[in-house]
């Protein structure tokens, strides 16, 4: 019993942000798949600014014609 009450004190940080965030390693992966997607998507861009906007265009779920 000592040694999950230990293992709690040393990742209570981590627990608690499950719950405030929701962000699980499936989640993150997600996004991770997102990104990656896209950058294959978007080999003919010149720069990484216009890059950048394609991800954050994808991954915030914007819609082009609302």
């Amino acid at each position: 019993m000592k040694d999950v009450a230990r293992m709690m004190r040393v990742h209570i940080e981590k627990i608690l942000n499950y719950f405030t965030h929701y962000i699980t390693n499936a989640r993150a992966e997600g996004i991770n798949l997102k990104i990656l997607l896209t950058e294959k998507m978007a080999f003919g861009f010149r720069n990484r600014e216009h890059l950048k906007a394609a991800i954050y265009f994808r991954c915030g779920n914007l819609q082009l014609y609302p």
